[in-house]
């Protein structure tokens, strides 16, 4: 007999457990399930229920797995739903999660207004809190004519043995590379420039960690590796701990068209069909798309950019010329250039 339904049943029991805990031994007025850094998402939670009044239930994602598990699980719990709202500390998995059906569409007020660059189509969810996909060097090891200008600039056989990413089935990492598919073969339109981009950054034989985009920084700073894909919350953390680490934006179009330059990845909330506490998740979701809610966030050690409202005078500017990526679309081709990638690097 299989042990992997033994597995399924004590992860579940697991996270029943947690999030009874964080509703201080009551039934919980409300239930997030969570992949936003625990560190950055526990403060808002916190402060949500002092102002609310409600107790909410939290299950929070690994960093290894980011979002892909809590997708996972939403699919396990669809004809009885447990949660009510996903946060999510990207936008890729939860676009195939809203074309699976798994979220109610919200259309007033807040939702109603909300940016249509920072939410789904259908309003089936909504963007806020962006960080940017970025390359870590360590700086001491990397020369100043070796940067990349662009992201096929990784093919470049100097970085041979020196790249590290993280497992390219979860996260942020494997939305990144449907963004890139995506970008190359429906904006530059140059024929084979994606197959390219897989072969050249294969033959450079990437280290692939079984970690998240954290453990790329940490091997960057450990020197394990030279250069890194990550994301810029990671490599602000790294720094804060004394990490020799530094980030670049390479951008993703060589022409320097408009909108190709780097992809920005939103936190997003949704409400999920068939939620248990409703009215008490809209509320939620109001409260998360705040502005209030988003300058904390900013302020945080993640240092995201707020969207759909005034950025903080203290804060950075957004990146010069994001890339414009049809997320929807590049949540549909994700997992094929995951599967490209394994397929180039693999034995």
């Amino acid at each position: 007999m299989s042990f992997m339904p033994w597995v399924g049943a004590l992860r579940w029991l697991i996270g029943a457990a947690v999030i009874a805990l964080s509703a201080c031994g009551k039934s919980p007025d409300l239930i997030v399930y969570v992949s936003a850094d625990e560190q950055v998402a526990r403060p808002i939670i916190e402060s949500f229920e002092q102002e609310s009044g409600l107790t909410v239930g939290v299950r929070y994602d690994t960093e290894a797995t980011k979002t892909t598990a809590l997708a996972s699980l939403l699919r396990a719990e669809r004809e009885r739903p447990r949660a009510d709202v996903l946060w999510s500390s990207e936008c890729f998995a939860v676009a195939q999660l809203a074309k699976e059906g798994a979220f109610e569409p919200l259309d007033a007020g807040v939702f109603g207004e909300w940016p249509v660059n920072c939410r789904d189509r259908e309003r089936r969810w909504f963007g806020f809190s962006a960080r940017a996909r970025v390359l870590v060097i360590a700086p001491d090891r990397v020369k100043p004519e070796e940067l990349p200008d662009t992201w096929m600039d990784l093919v470049r056989p100097w970085w041979k043995g020196r790249i590290v990413m993280a497992d390219p089935r979860f996260g942020t990492t494997r939305g990144h590379l449907g963004a890139m598919q995506s970008f190359f073969e429906r904006s530059l339109r140059i024929p084979g420039y994606w197959e390219a981009f897989v072969e050249g950054f294969a033959e450079n034989e990437p280290r692939l960690l079984t970690g998240g985009n954290a453990a790329v920084v940490e091997a960057v700073a450990r020197g394990e590796a030279d250069i890194g894909l990550t994301d810029t919350d990671d490599v602000l953390a790294a720094q804060a701990r004394g990490a020799k680490v530094v980030w670049i934006m390479p951008r993703h179009d060589p022409v320097a068209d408009p909108g190709g330059g780097t992809l920005l990845i939103p936190n997003t909330v949704a409400l999920i069909a068939g939620a248990p506490h409703r009215s008490n998740a809209i509320w939620f979701m109001e409260y998360m798309l705040s502005a209030g809610v988003q300058a904390r966030i900013a302020a945080s050690e993640s240092r995201n950019w707020p969207l759909g409202v005034e950025l903080p005078p203290d804060l950075d500017p957004l990146p010069d010329d994001p890339m414009r990526v049809d997320i929807q679309d590049a949540a549909d081709r994700m997992d094929a250039a995951v599967a490209d990638l394994i397929k180039a690097t693999g034995p």
